[in-house]
C-alpha cells in the first residue's frame, strides 16, 4: 500500500464541528524522494523505496553514495519501501498531498522503551491487593506460575516481568483531521508510537 516517512512532532488538540475537543497527533510527513524503483523483472516484486531526512555526506558510506547519486538526491538518513504506487520514477518527490482529510490511514512507529518492568505495570496484574494477614512485600509480586514437579520448567509466553515496549508498533484506523501541505504536516487523530522526533511511516 502507497505511503510516506515521517516524523512525529507531538501532540496537541483540534475541535470538532460540534465543538469537541479531539486528541491528535501532528506529524512530518516528507518531502520524500524516490531512491529506488523495484520492478517484477528485475526484484521479482514491485515497491518502491523512499528516502526521508538528510545525512551527512561524511557519514555515508561509498556504496550509499553511490547509491543517492543515481536518484540525483543528496544522503538520506532514513530508507523504506512501499508498494502501490504507479508511475514513479527514480528522483521523484511524493509529499504530504498523497493524503486527504477525512480518510484513515495506519501509522508504525517504534514503542517508546520502559525499560525492565515487573507484571503490574507490564501485564496489569493486581497484585496481592492487601497489605494486611501477614503479606511481605507482596502487593506488586507475581505470585504462583504453576510449575511444580510436572512439568517442572516454565511454559513459554508465561507473563512475567521482563522488557516492556521500544518494539514495532502498528496503529490502524487513524482518520486524518488535516494536511497543512504549505509546511508538510499531517495531523491524524489520537496517539501514535514513539517519542517525539522518531521516525514513522505513515500507510494508506
Amino acid at each position: 500500500m502507497p505511503g510516506i516517512i515521517g516524523r512525529k512532532v507531538g501532540m496537541t488538540s483540534v475541535y470538532s464541528a460540534e465543538g469537541k475537543a479531539m486528541p491528535c497527533t501532528v506529524i512530518e510527513a516528507g518531502p520524500c524522494v524516490v531512491t529506488q524503483v523495484k520492478t517484477q523483472d528485475r526484484d521479482g516484486y514491485e515497491a518502491v523505496q523512499l528516502g526521508f531526512g538528510d545525512r551527512k555526506e561524511k557519514n555515508t558510506p561509498n556504496a550509499m553514495k553511490g547509491h543517492f547519486k543515481k536518484a540525483k538526491t543528496d544522503p538520506k538518513s532514513r530508507l523504506a519501501e512501499f508498494k502501490g504506487f504507479s508511475e514513479l520514477n527514480l528522483g521523484d518527490t511524493v509529499d504530504v498531498n498523497i493524503f486527504s482529510e477525512g480518510e484513515f490511514v495506519a501509522v508504525v512507529g517504534t514503542s517508546k522503551g520502559k525499560g525492565f518492568q515487573g507484571v503490574v505495570k507490564r501485564h496489569n496484574f493486581a497484585g496481592v491487593g492487601q497489605a494486611t494477614h501477614g503479606q511481605h512485600n507482596r502487593l506488586r509480586a507475581p505470585g504462583s506460575i504453576g510449575a511444580a514437579s510436572y512439568p517442572a520448567r516454565v511454559f513459554k509466553g508465561m507473563r512475567m516481568g521482563g522488557q516492556m515496549g521500544n518494539e514495532r508498533v502498528k496503529m490502524e484506523n487513524l482518520q486524518v483531521l488535516r494536511v497543512l501541505a504549505d509546511k508538510n504536516l499531517i495531523i491524524v487523530k489520537g496517539s501514535i508510537p514513539g517519542s517525539k522526533g522518531s521516525t514513522v511511516l505513515i500507510e494508506k
